[in-house]
């Protein structure tokens, strides 16, 4: 019994490294994407997106078109804040806080894919507006 305790103490902190280190990757693809929207490099942004998203839209140019209608606040934000990534029937999803340019928050979740070696996004859904926006 007390070998079991110390493998479980010894594979937990593993677990939380690994954990974490699968959220950096995926936290980096989606402040990649914003980063690109900021430049206004569609081509780039267009990048990140899955390839079902891709098949859907088409072009880099329709693409950033629906965002900038659709998701306004990912274009240029003041502040993005990474929350919980959380798996849900099968998917990773990932949490984000934005304060967009005129102080608003919003809440997003991206749903993530894994493409090879690399994440890809493949769904946005914004969520209810937490309180206390400004």
């Amino acid at each position: 019994m007390r070998r079991l305790i110390a493998v479980l103490i010894l594979l937990v902190p593993w677990g939380f490294s690994a954990a974490a280190a699968e959220k950096d990757r995926i936290t980096s693809v989606i402040a990649a994407q914003i980063e690109a929207f900021r430049a206004e490099d569609y081509g780039r942004a267009f990048e990140y997106a899955s390839p079902s998203i891709r098949s859907l839209f088409g072009t880099a140019e329709t693409f950033g078109d629906m965002v900038e209608r659709g998701y306004p606040m990912v274009v240029g934000p003041k502040d993005v804040r990474y929350l919980d990534l959380r798996e849900v029937a099968g998917s990773q999803w990932q949490r984000v806080l934005i304060r967009d340019r005129n102080g608003r928050l919003h809440l997003l979740d991206y749903q993530m894919v894994e493409r090879g070696s690399d994440w890809k996004i493949n769904a946005v859904q914004i969520l209810r507006a937490p309180e206390g926006s400004a």
